[in-house]
């Protein structure tokens, strides 16, 4: 009986766990002194690359170590403005509007936005 009862916690369990995931946005608006812009589940300020093309990250290697692409899943799966991106490196990330995301490495809590105008203005804050 105890074994039976340690499954049954244990579905329990693993299906919180997944609709608990499920329900996670990898991107939410959040406040700044830039106004409203998109942030990741940590309310770090999320940017957009004008080097980018719709559906494709241009920001690769030392770029990326510079600017930490907002990371999917192989589970997660695109929704309303929400894409998916596929990078050179075969790892997946988050798109808004066609748009990869991107954290800046520099930006140390929630709402700042060091990041917003670097590289002569090709780099902004992304808004909703």
């Amino acid at each position: 009986m105890k074994f039976l009862h340690t499954i049954i916690v244990t579905a329990l369990l693993i299906g919180s766990y997944e609709a608990a995931h499920a329900q996670m946005a990898p991107a939410k608006v959040g406040d700044t002194s830039k106004g409203k812009v998109l942030v990741n589940d940590k309310g770090m300020t999320l940017y957009v690359f004008d080097k980018d093309m719709p559906g494709k990250s241009a920001c690769n290697g030392p770029c990326a170590e510079n600017w930490p692409p907002l990371a999917a899943s192989d589970s997660d799966k695109a929704s309303g403005d929400l894409s998916i991106v596929v990078r050179d490196d075969g790892k997946k990330m988050w798109a808004y509007k066609g748009h990869p995301l991107y954290a800046w490495k520099n930006d140390k809590a929630p709402g700042e936005t060091d990041g917003d105008g670097k590289l002569n203005g090709a780099w902004h804050v992304a808004k909703p």
